[in-house]
């Protein structure tokens, strides 16, 4: 086993620049969960296509109960987190969900090309609107990866790399919420457990 926690997880510049980013965009945001012509099915599968290849366990079983909770299929649920989703996306879904896969892969630094094929098939407002979904939650991925490489830490294998200073504070400043968050998350897959047993992140790729 790796002696270093490797999941993706956040610098003190990227937090700033990531969190700077939302909070700028609070409006934006609010505004593209309302809108009808994205659905909030395909939203839940960008979640988890993004969550897949970030790992985060928290957004991992977070979304997909509000996918279930959308009406998709425990099957669909799993194939998406295992990045098998091409069968069941739609015409309209797939483009943005191999952008969504894509932006993830490459750390926020797509492909040009990638976004303007985005831009050209949506239109400007749609596919900004996917851009800050996809943005959202790969916050939220590493937001919850960080938070366990904290917890790491302290079982002796830390993130290779990373600053103690920042996880302390780090630590200090999202532990309101992310204590509260490991229990619903723990009760979720109590709850899920008949559907698929096994963590579907964890399967794919043993960290």
């Amino acid at each position: 086993m790796n002696r270093f926690f490797a999941k993706r997880i956040f610098t003190p510049e990227t937090f700033l620049r990531d969190l700077g980013f939302l909070l700028a965009h609070v409006p934006a945001m609010i505004a593209a969960l309302r809108q009808q012509e994205i659905s909030r099915a395909f939203i839940e599968k960008i979640m988890m296509v993004t969550t897949a290849v970030n790992g985060c366990t928290y957004c991992t079983w977070f979304h997909a109960k509000q996918a279930a909770a959308c009406g998709i299929s425990d099957q669909e649920i799993k194939n998406m987190l295992e990045l098998q989703f091409h069968a069941d996306a739609t015409d309209f879904e797939l483009p943005g969900l191999l952008y969504a896969q894509h932006y993830a892969e490459t750390n926020r630094n797509p492909d040009p090309k990638m976004t303007s094929r985005l831009f050209n098939f949506y239109g400007k407002k749609s596919a900004r609107r996917i851009l800050l979904f996809i943005r959202m939650i790969n916050f939220g991925n590493l937001l919850g990866n960080t938070w366990d490489a904290v917890l790491s830490r302290f079982r002796g294998r830390p993130a290779e790399n990373s600053p103690v200073l920042f996880e302390a504070l780090f630590f200090l400043f999202t532990a309101p919420f992310m204590l509260p968050a490991m229990g619903l998350a723990k009760e979720t897959r109590r709850n899920r457990r008949g559907s698929f047993t096994n963590d579907p992140i964890r399967e794919r790729r043993r960290i």
